[in-house]
């Protein structure tokens, strides 16, 4: 794989450093979505214990609610983190 063909090494350094970056969050955001989607399931009988909101169980509301708006936030998240990561490295679209 010709990686370095046409850029200068300076430009092939940020490069791996945005990427770096960006595997960072995207790692993060990774283990949020698994742990929102996988441990309300397997703790579903202690996390109905927990009241919620109106006297929903806990375990409920995360499987029908819950885990969607973890979702919804992380998607703005990862866009707003994405903006700034690519004013730093001056890749922004301004």
């Amino acid at each position: 794989m010709a990686r370095n063909v046409g850029k200068a090494p300076s430009k092939q350094i940020d490069a791996e450093a945005y990427w770096k970056a960006n595997l960072k969050i995207i790692v993060i955001l990774l283990t949020i979505w698994f742990v929102v989607s996988y441990v309300p399931v397997l703790l579903v009988n202690q996390l109905n214990q927990i009241t919620f909101l109106t006297g929903f169980p806990f375990g409920y509301y995360m499987g029908s609610q819950g885990s969607l708006i973890v979702f919804v936030i992380e998607i703005f998240f990862y866009a707003w983190w994405m903006g700034k990561l690519d004013r730093q490295f001056g890749l922004h679209e301004d």
